[in-house]
């Protein structure tokens, strides 16, 4: 298993011991493991991505998103839309992508070792002032309506349980998404070569720290279909999707964005 691509950060509620104190366990090294922003989080921001990114999926990305030129400017006009977030930010990766291409970012994250990795790394690469880091929960998230330009929210939503409090984040992101703002979105799928099932299930996965004690994290592994059905579910619509490394991603906004154009 590539656990680089295939595993990500929690966002849960912050009294939600078994996602906190299990990310609070393992942050140290984990966020060791994560030094470089996946290249389909890259494409959307609109960016070149690193790495073997298949070109199809990243036209998708970026077309869908057009986020430097189309959905921050969209949305940045009258003054909102300048803040960019992160939710289920781990050490802070994609935070400093994101510093990049709005004025002010936010990180959400269950654990609060995965944040002191984040700041830690917004002090060394100069992206401190941009950046507020939260603890929180990401079916209620501690900022107000219309204000994000852009965000991320990869390898974080299959950490959540039930299926309502998925769906709940969900709605949650499309809430704060300004007008004409844009996310990306993913969680890790059937379609990895590691699983043999087609429908969704739940499982643990296992993280192994130095010394081989192995720590279980819940999973929910998506099939696609149901991917797309709990989008739908939500108050996001879907501008684009694919499937990349074993992981459904899709580029959305909030519903009553695309209702008014």
């Amino acid at each position: 298993m590539d656990e680089e691509r295939s595993s990500g950060t929690p966002a849960g509620d912050p009294g939600d011991t078994s996602v906190r104190d299990t990310y609070d366990r393992i942050s140290e090294h984990f966020a060791s493991t994560r030094e470089y922003p996946w290249p389909e989080v890259t494409a959307f921001l609109g960016g070149e991505p690193a790495g073997n990114l298949d070109p199809e999926t990243a036209a998708a990305l970026g077309d869908g998103a057009s986020v430097v030129d189309g959905a921050v400017q969209e949305a940045t006009e009258g003054g909102s839309g300048r803040l960019g977030l992160d939710v289920g930010c781990g050490n802070g990766r994609h935070c400093e992508s994101l510093a990049g291409v709005v004025e002010r970012v936010v990180g959400v994250d269950a654990s609060r070792g995965l944040l002191d990795t984040a700041r830690e790394r917004a002090r060394n690469r100069g992206f401190d002032d941009a950046l507020g880091l939260v603890q929180a929960d990401a079916a209620t998230l501690p900022l107000r309506a219309d204000v994000v330009g852009v965000a991320v929210y990869v390898a974080t939503l299959h950490h959540l349980r039930p299926r309502a409090r998925r769906v709940a984040s969900l709605s949650e992101l499309a809430r704060v998404l300004a007008p004409g703002g844009r996310a990306l979105v993913s969680a890790w799928s059937t379609a990895h070569d590691r699983f043999d099932e087609t429908a969704g299930f739940d499982t643990t996965v296992p993280w192994t720290l130095p010394g081989g004690e192995r720590v279980d994290r819940f999973y929910h592994i998506y099939d696609p279909a149901e991917f797309e059905a709990d989008l739908t579910a939500s108050d996001l619509d879907v501008v684009a999707s694919v499937v990349s490394s074993g992981n459904c991603y899709a580029v959305v906004e909030a519903e009553s964005a695309a209702t008014t154009v």
